[in-house]
């Protein structure tokens, strides 16, 4: 572990007043569930996966939310738990440090590990409900999982007849405006962003990273690799996050 790293982002944490931390998959993965786009990542083993996270394509192609729900049965997120990485953000808060997390991922870990809803920004939106396209209508996941395991390969929506499709973000679909507006003025409003297990590329949520930056936060990257936004950093740790996490977040005694 950068010793002197951490000491310097530890003594930074503690003189803050309002910490933003922006979060992907990358904390999730010691909770058992891949990534997307690495090695072993979900849609590096299974392209057809990916075009299936497409909003056009799942609109139009029964087949594609056939494949949709077949890959919801076997998703590691219903086994899934936080991990020491979750479990050491919900100290942030406890400490009173925690301004707004804003996360990428749909798995509702944050939320398992015990965050104040109201401080937690689901930016991509969450995989545990299901919504209608048509009518709105949510509905928890558990629910529409069970009639496939029933027999129904694409089940509709039983209140109009409706597709039903996890309520997350699909490539192609815009964010809510709320939580996006959310987002943005945490990150305008903090003095300290750390960005945990994101590969910083994805957009609009990336976009908080410069945003912070130039409101004069200062910006810590914890990630496995090199991020477009590293040269920006005041510091940059690659060390397993689920280990580095608890020693950043822990106040300094004394």
């Amino acid at each position: 572990m950068d010793t002197a790293t951490v000491v310097e982002v530890r003594r930074w944490i503690d003189e803050a007043d309002r910490v933003v931390v922006l979060t992907g998959a990358g904390i999730s993965t010691d909770s058992g569930i891949p990534d997307y786009r690495g090695p072993n990542g979900v849609w590096t083993r299974n392209p057809a996966a990916e075009r299936a996270a497409n909003i056009q394509n799942y609109l139009a192609d029964p087949e594609a939310r056939r494949l949709s729900w077949r890959n919801r049965i076997s998703s590691p997120i219903w086994r899934a738990e936080p991990n020491a990485g979750h479990l050491a953000l919900v100290e942030l808060e406890r400490r009173g440090k925690l301004h707004t997390l804003v996360t990428q991922n749909v798995d509702g870990l944050h939320l398992a590990a015990g965050h104040d809803p109201a401080r937690v920004v689901e930016i991509h939106g969450n995989a545990r409900e299901v919504v209608c396209w048509s009518c709105g209508e949510r509905a928890p996941m558990d629910r529409a999982l069970a009639r496939v395991r029933a027999g129904e390969e694409d089940p509709p929506c039983r209140t109009c007849g409706g597709i039903l499709k996890s309520a997350t973000i699909s490539f192609g679909q815009n964010l809510v405006p709320d939580d996006l507006a959310r987002a943005e003025r945490a990150a305008l409003e903090c003095d300290l962003l750390l960005a945990v297990g994101s590969t910083l590329t994805v957009y609009p949520a990336a976009a908080l990273v410069p945003i912070a930056k130039e409101a004069g936060a200062r910006l810590v990257i914890v990630n496995a690799d090199p991020t477009p936004f590293d040269d920006l950093a005041d510091a940059v740790l690659t060390e397993q996050i689920s280990e580095v996490l608890p020693v950043l977040v822990a106040a300094t005694p004394g």
